[in-house]
């Protein structure tokens, strides 16, 4: 009969099941505790969420403006104080001109991309002139054909803000689509109108003709919260997609 060795010093010692010993099962968890008894609170109402999104649009309007009327014209002073330093300075020193010059340039830089940035929070043009403005301003930058018939009437900061990005990234979606193809996309008409006789009040009223109809649920995830509604006719392909939002 064979015998099995005998343990040296500085081995690690035998598991129970190597010294032929049955392993003991692991203590079966408690279950776990009820929890106690919770209390769902009721969603808002319609009325309660609309509000809330008018305030959201608020709030996007006034960060805007904090970036417009502080950083930004702060940056523009300090670029125009390192102007006129640079003037005092020496000719003989043209490594300072340069270095100052230099910090211009990343100062005008960074001004550029902060109203980037307050353009995409609230457009400094839909704030100060209204939707007409804003977008014939977006309009001149589309490569597609965009023409804009907009009163200047205004219609509120939640309205006009969702109007504006709801018709914006319908004409970026089909200005991409233009240019993954390699067609040139049909012109686009923006009619802006205010229906008053409307069963909840006022109504801005947006009507784009010539974008293709698919575009229409990206422009339903902006006006929907506000109470808004999108109708489409005709496509697939070209149609006319309509905009309602309630308004002030």
């Amino acid at each position: 009969m064979m015998l099995e060795p005998a343990q040296c010093a500085g081995d690690a010692p035998r598991t129970a099941p190597e010294r032929g010993t049955p392993e003991k099962p692991s203590p079966t968890p408690p279950p776990p505790a009820e929890p106690p008894h919770a209390t769902r609170l009721p969603a808002p109402a319609r009325d309660a969420r609309r509000r809330a999104e008018r305030e959201q649009w608020m709030r996007r309007r006034r960060l805007e403006r904090q970036l417009h009327d502080g950083a930004a014209l702060r940056i523009s002073a300090l670029t125009l104080q390192l102007g006129l330093f640079r003037h005092k300075v020496p000719d003989a020193e043209p490594d300072l001109h340069a270095s100052i010059e230099s910090l211009q340039d990343e100062l005008h830089a960074v001004l550029q991309e902060l109203r980037d940035v307050a353009a995409k929070i609230y457009p400094p043009l839909l704030d100060e002139a209204g939707l007409g403005p804003a977008l014939r301003e977006v309009a001149d930058r589309m490569e597609t054909p965009v023409r804009v018939d907009a009163p200047a009437d205004r219609f509120g900061p939640a309205a006009e803000g969702a109007a504006y990005f709801a018709v914006v990234d319908c004409l970026a979606a089909v200005d991409a689509a233009a240019a993954q193809t390699g067609a040139a996309a049909p012109p686009v008409a923006v009619l802006v109108r205010r229906s008053a006789d409307e069963p909840d009040g006022a109504v801005l009223t947006v009507h784009l003709t010539g974008a293709d109809v698919r575009h229409a649920e990206s422009m339903l995830d902006q006006v929907r919260r506000l109470g808004g509604t999108i109708d489409v006719a005709g496509g697939p392909g070209p149609g006319t997609i309509t905009a309602r939002i309630p308004c002030e």
